[in-house]
């Protein structure tokens, strides 16, 4: 063989023995960008992952998507990504939902007692126990000092009780009375409280307008007073039957409710 033939096949054999190190490249290569890729979605946030996967999904012909959220580890539907990231209601934002519920259930039945022409027969209010419906004057609802109830105070329970059937909230009914004693059969003005408050529970659930596992009744007799007044107006004022509308919101959500609803009424007011 000659010396030319040796050569070549010498620079053969060379070249042969070398040709692995083309494909030892490229494999050290694609693992050295897929442990890139890896690190990047490790580290970075939802954002600039998604920018990664629309980079790439466009360098290999498809369509960019937000199906996915790998920021955690683990893949998920973008419609869960979207609920998780909401910010929880505030405590603020509860007490205005339940503020509107509220304002609600009380223009129904302010429009239910003005189209019966009953309006003037309760007044309305909401503390951080839920909505009052006010019966002032115990006189005007109860015939005599006595536990039965008048005429007008069954049509406007007959009306209210229409719109409380409708809802799912309890009701507790509270008796109050002036601190001047109660003559009569009731030897005590909360007695006598008591014994109004249970008339009205029981009014309510023969008329069906609740259940008995939703009416509460409760007597305060003269313990709480909404006037200091002493005055024949004042003790009107303080005999009263509160239909308290009771809010399910916890207690630091009900506490905002009567700031709210002043709130409310003033710029009502104003707006007049």
């Amino acid at each position: 063989m000659s010396a030319r033939r040796k050569r070549r096949a010498a620079n053969g054999e060379v070249h042969n023995d070398e040709r692995w190190m083309a494909s030892y490249m490229d494999m050290v290569t694609v693992l050295m960008c897929m442990f890139i890729v890896l690190f990047a979605m490790s580290t970075v946030d939802a954002e600039k992952f998604q920018a990664l996967s629309n980079s790439l999904a466009t360098g290999f012909g498809q369509e960019a998507s937000d199906k996915v959220d790998i920021s955690d580890g683990y893949v998920v539907p973008a419609e869960l990504r979207s609920e998780e990231t909401e910010q929880e209601p505030t405590p603020l934002d509860l007490a205005k939902q339940e503020l509107q519920n509220l304002v609600e259930i009380r223009d129904r039945i302010d429009a239910a007692l003005k189209q019966a022409g009953l309006r003037e027969a309760v007044a309305f209010d909401i503390d951080e126990h839920g909505l009052i419906i006010r019966l002032v004057g115990a006189e005007t609802y109860f015939t005599g000092n006595s536990v039965d109830l008048s005429e007008l105070a069954q049509r406007v329970l007959t009306i209210v009780g229409g719109v409380l059937s409708s809802i799912p909230n309890e009701i507790r009914v509270e008796g109050h009375a002036d601190p001047h004693g109660s003559p009569g059969p009731f030897p005590t003005d909360w007695e006598l409280a008591s014994g109004r408050a249970a008339r009205v529970v029981r009014y309510f659930v023969e008329q069906g307008s609740l259940s008995p596992e939703r009416a509460v009744a409760i007597g305060y007799g003269s313990a709480r007073p909404i006037t200091a007044r002493s005055d024949e107006e004042g003790m009107a004022l303080n005999r009263r039957v509160d239909l308290v509308v009771v809010s399910d919101q916890p207690e630091d959500v009900r506490a905002l409710l009567p700031a709210l609803y002043d709130q409310l009424e003033a710029a009502t007011t104003a707006g007049q």
